[in-house]
């Protein structure tokens, strides 16, 4: 059964320091989801612990969670060119975007 009522998830990429990695997830809360990102557990093997990938610098707004799925898959599909383009267009300078959110 399907919630009435307005919801919010997000589609981000987070990359390292020397932005050479990109991570690509989607969540119902960014501002917690980086937090945890920046904040894993001691013994975390996730991906973006190992990788150092903290450093919020795209995100795209959805309000229904199969839409926002389906464009995170999509963009983990793309290559490593279509993503830089992607980010850019939204964020030219690369910058690290976590105080904003």
């Amino acid at each position: 059964m399907k919630t009435i009522g307005n919801h919010n998830y997000y589609v981000y990429i987070l990359t390292n320091k020397t932005k050479t990695v990109l991570y690509t997830g989607v969540t119902n809360n960014l501002k917690d989801r980086l937090y945890f990102h920046n904040n894993p557990e001691p013994f975390s093997k996730a991906f973006t612990k190992k990788y150092r990938c903290f450093y919020l610098i795209y995100h795209e707004l959805f309000f229904d969670i199969e839409t926002a799925i389906k464009r995170e898959k999509e963009i983990k599909g793309w290559s490593r060119k279509k993503k830089e383009y992607l980010i850019s267009q939204f964020n030219a300078e690369w910058e690290f975007l976590n105080e904003t959110i």
